[in-house]
């Protein structure tokens, strides 16, 4: 249960971190990254709801961390391949960071109230690095430390 706990924490950080970072460079802040999180549930609504609305964000945006840490760890017991080996893990978290923006985007997205603007080949490349160090490759690296701690 730990490894889920630190996974969801590494993966929710340092995605979070991110998409604040990516989004300060084009010139909006932190409370509109988790106001966007929490149109998810709200749609536009989100956008005028002030400090709750972004803790709302925050706390679906860790909801997410656990379920993608969660996911990893699940899957790393059935298929222990993707535990075994430091390089061969490090791929298959970015590969599973990829399989989870790509599910964002196309499974979860078109069922929430967000308000999805156009397409930008600059912002799907941005979203699949972020997803491919930031989602991906912790929940590995955390899951692969624990079956490791579990094994001495």
């Amino acid at each position: 249960m730990k490894n889920i706990l630190y996974g969801g924490l590494a993966v929710g950080v340092l995605d979070g971190l991110a998409a604040v970072i990516s989004s300060a460079l084009r010139g909006v802040g932190p409370t509109r990254v988790f106001q966007f999180v929490a149109s998810g549930l709200l749609g536009r609504d989100s956008f005028r709801g002030g400090i709750k609305t972004v803790w709302l964000g925050v706390l679906l945006h860790f909801i997410i961390a656990f379920g993608v840490a969660a996911i990893y760890y699940l899957a790393s017991r059935k298929l222990p391949i993707l535990i075994q080996r430091a390089i061969l893990c490090g791929l298959c978290g970015m590969i599973y960071g990829v399989m989870v923006y790509f599910a964002m985007q196309y499974l979860v997205l078109p069922f929430s109230a967000v308000t999805k603007g156009p397409f930008s080949l600059t912002g799907m490349l941005q979203g699949v690095i972020i997803h491919m160090f930031f989602v991906g490759l912790p929940a590995a690296l955390v899951a692969r430390r624990s079956a490791q701690e579990n094994s001495i």
